[in-house]
């Protein structure tokens, strides 16, 4: 059996990085709470990108409804724990891993822990999970720790960045205060101002906010991974433009269409507003 060399593994992300920025890589260590369709993905990526450590969040079990999408769904993971899966799948590419796990998922009582010397949070929390997301980003602001999520959306990826002592998730979001269907609302209009998976959901039915339920595809969670582990690299190494909130990008792969967003005061700005009431009334059309 050959050994596992650092170096030799990773030698061909020399050339876009140098070889002192991969060694930063290497000492670097994200964040990443949920493990499932864009977080697997993140988790997988980043490694393949030399990142050396890693403290995860996740406390689900593999089912038949994740194979669609998720890294580590298949028959021979069906019921066994994300987080366990993930590991083994992180630590084959790269057996020298330090990680942190967090079998409960982020909760109230190991937040702080979950973020302790993480150089970035990656966000792979359900697109549901708003209390923990919620959280979380709280949490990424009041310890400074840069926080990035990569959504999602039809067959597309909707970037936001929130970084310290920028414009914060809520202020951004404004979920305090609301319903679980308002903040799945507000959610999904703060991610995609541009939205541009609009014109080709062929079936609405299947979008039922209030019952936490949407359709999803893989090509948007690894377009996901793509670009969140790019913007993990460009903060890590202190390179390249990063957008944050109030600002956005949204790349939707099957329109060919491509758009950085601007939205002032996040879901307050009256664009926001707007739009709001628009998704609202063509999903309560859609029976």
């Amino acid at each position: 059996m050959n050994a596992f060399d650092y170096d030799a593994a990773f030698t061909r992300n020399i050339g876009w990085v140098t070889p002192a920025e991969q060694q930063k890589l290497r000492r670097a260590r994200v964040a990443i709470a949920g493990l499932g369709g864009v977080g697997g993905f993140h988790l997988l990526t980043l490694a393949r990108l030399g990142i050396g450590a890693f403290n995860l969040a996740e406390f689900d079990r593999f089912g038949l409804a994740n194979f669609n999408r998720q890294a580590g769904a298949a028959m021979s993971t069906l019921g066994r724990p994300k987080l366990e899966v993930m590991v083994e799948m992180a630590r084959d590419i790269n057996p020298e891993l330090d990680i942190r796990i967090f079998p409960e998922g982020v909760q109230p009582h190991n937040v702080d822990d979950f973020l302790r010397d993480a150089d970035v949070y990656v966000d792979g929390l359900d697109f549901f999970a708003f209390e923990a997301r919620r959280m979380t980003f709280a949490a990424c602001a009041r310890l400074g720790v840069p926080a990035t999520t990569a959504a999602p959306i039809g067959m597309g990826v909707a970037l936001l960045n929130f970084l310290p002592g920028g414009m914060s998730f809520e202020e951004y979001f404004r979920l305090e205060g609301r319903s679980e269907a308002e903040m799945a609302l507000r959610f999904l209009a703060g991610l995609t101002p541009a939205m541009l998976q609009r014109s080709y959901l062929v079936d609405r039915s299947r979008v039922a906010l209030a019952r936490g339920a949407g359709p999803s595809t893989p090509m948007a969670c690894q377009l996901c991974a793509g670009v969140a582990a790019t913007e993990t690299l460009k903060l890590i190494l202190r390179r390249g433009e990063v957008v944050s909130a109030p600002y956005g990008l949204h790349f939707d792969a099957y329109r060919n269409k491509y758009k950085k967003t601007w939205r002032p005061w996040g879901n307050a700005n009256p664009l926001q507003k707007l739009l709001m009431r628009l998704i609202a009334r063509q999903l309560a059309a859609k029976d």
